[in-house]
């Protein structure tokens, strides 16, 4: 991470395409695992530590300025491990986890498009300025 104002939002943006690549992982371990006895899904959070640093003021400039970085790191957890679908204790439905995949995919590609924005602005400043 660069730490200048002038990345702010690349910073952030980049900690989202981080969680987001950790739940494309942890989705595809719990696809892999559909057919294991007593499995229990995974499921990544980071939408909360992001709401907490982001989202509290009418200024996002200034909430992004200000975010703690470090804060801003997706754990993995397992999801309603005293729940199964199934008799033989897994609570992975394929359905969802395909739901969900798509579901990350999008937001990935979301945030990659909005980090290539980002760069697109520096460098018309850049071009610009010289």
């Amino acid at each position: 991470m660069v730490r200048t104002g002038a990345f702010n939002y690349i910073n952030v943006l980049q900690t989202g395409l981080d969680a987001s690549w950790t739940r494309n992982s942890v989705i595809a371990n719990n696809i892999a695992n559909a057919d294991t006895p007593g499995y229990k899904r995974k499921d990544v959070q980071f939408e909360d530590y992001l709401m907490n640093e982001i989202g509290f003021t009418d200024s996002l400039d200034d909430e992004v300025a200000g975010a703690d970085l470090d804060a801003l790191t997706a754990t993995t957890y397992t999801e309603y491990d005293d729940v199964s679908y199934r008799i033989d204790g897994n609570n992975v439905d394929i359905d969802t986890e395909s739901a969900e995949l798509a579901k990350n995919q999008i937001r990935y590609y979301t945030m990659l498009d909005s980090v290539t924005q980002e760069f697109s602005r520096l460098k018309s400043v850049v071009k610009t300025a010289g």
